[in-house]
């Protein structure tokens, strides 16, 4: 997922703004997207606010970066599902109540989740209460276990899918980034007979961006070099 001007400023999708990135310019103080929203589109406070900024900070600090770490590698599996049909600002602003509800994103613990646990999930405000994505986190966490037992780890087994290593893509403008790619298909189709749900192709592709598989930072991005080099240096 990546953020373009428009949802920085608060504007819709469809707006008939160009929708030219502005994240190259900010580094992810709220006050510095107030003013770059101000200079560039005349938009004030209102157009910045409820936590947006989170966008922003979670590009320059996050996303592109390669992880191979299972529970981070778990997370975002939850997180992705569950921006289905929403936007990924409304999933940031309720990381934290993700972190509580799926115990710190610990695969073994929220394997062993109950229905009557996932009842009272579905009455807490701090996540999206939609019982399909609730139930999908358990039944993903027990499909996720059985992948670290067959492969060693479930970062090993998806970092299989690109050889181990970024694909290194150099797009220059954010339309020319794709919602999916012949790998991401792959993925899915292999994530999807081994028991995951929520796990489509256009997802999947979000969660390849989101932890580097694919560096998706447009080559004109402050953010596009940095993760490049950590192709290598972040391996193992």
């Amino acid at each position: 997922v990546y953020p373009t001007a428009l949802e920085l400023v608060g504007l819709p999708a469809n707006s008939s703004v160009e929708g030219r990135s502005l994240v190259p310019l900010i580094r992810g103080q709220p006050e510095d997207v107030s003013r770059v929203a101000i200079t560039t589109y005349g938009f004030g406070n209102h157009a910045v606010r409820d936590g947006r900024y989170r966008y922003i900070r979670y590009h320059d600090e996050e996303w592109g970066v390669p992880v191979r770490d299972d529970r981070a590698q778990f997370e975002f599996l939850i997180l992705e599902g569950a921006q289905a049909g929403l936007s990924w600002s409304t999933i940031l602003n309720k990381r934290s109540g993700y972190r509580k509800a799926f115990a710190e994103f610990d695969p073994e613990k929220v394997a062993r989740f109950t229905a009557k646990r996932v009842d009272r999930l579905l009455q807490d405000p701090s996540i999206v209460r939609n019982r399909l994505k609730v139930e999908s986190a358990v039944t993903n966490a027990k499909a996720f276990l059985r992948v670290q037992e067959e492969f060693g780890t479930f970062s090993d087994y998806i970092w299989s899918f690109v050889d181990g290593e970024p694909v290194q893509n150099k797009f220059r403008f954010d339309r020319d980034v794709p919602a999916t790619s012949p790998v991401s298909d792959a993925l899915s189709k292999d994530l999807k007979k081994r028991g995951f749900r929520f796990v489509g192709s256009t997802i999947i592709y979000a969660h390849m961006q989101a932890t580097g598989l694919v560096n998706d930072h447009v080559v004109h991005c402050f953010r596009h070099k940095p993760c490049a080099r950590m192709a290598s240096s972040d391996k193992g």
